[in-house]
């Protein structure tokens, strides 16, 4: 049975821009038109999910639309999961020493934090790029040499 672009929208949440966005990408695909208005197989709702994870995932459209393929059948790359898999343990390691840093500088008892072993470690951290930034370019910037403040 054939779902309606509006029907589409309504049960994946999606936008119809960004339907035409996935068609023009070449991940979805209409079966018909009912007049002006696209017709979708049933199954666009699984491929729209797997967009849908691969996106949280971290993969990009062009490795989704690999997995996807031309037909209905999803090419799960398993080496490719294993990778991202990897990549997620680690930015989650990353995550959890910055969360620990931070816990443990709010409580340092150094008198300033710039004192603070812990501290310094995380600015060389940052300085260095080991940690992960929320935007490119942001992050955390060392106080010139010579200068002192309370944290």
């Amino acid at each position: 049975m054939d779902l309606d672009i509006g029907e589409v929208v309504r049960a994946s949440g999606l936008p119809a821009s960004t339907l035409h966005y996935y068609e023009e990408r070449g991940l979805i695909r209409p079966t018909a038109r009912r007049g002006l208005r696209r017709q979708y197989a049933a199954g666009v709702l699984d491929r729209l999910a797997v967009v849908a994870l691969g996106r949280v995932a971290g993969f990009s459209l062009d490795e989704i639309g690999a997995m996807l393929g031309d037909d209905d059948a999803v090419r799960i790359d398993r080496p490719a999961l294993l990778a991202r898999a990897d990549a997620v343990d680690a930015t989650i390691h990353r995550l959890e020493a910055v969360r620990d840093g931070l816990r443990h500088v709010a409580a340092c008892p150094a008198p300033r934090h710039v004192d603070c072993p812990t501290f310094r470690g995380l600015l060389d951290d940052a300085l260095r790029g080991a940690l992960p930034s929320p935007a490119r370019g942001a992050g955390l910037r060392r106080a010139r040499p010579g200068r002192s403040g309370s944290p």
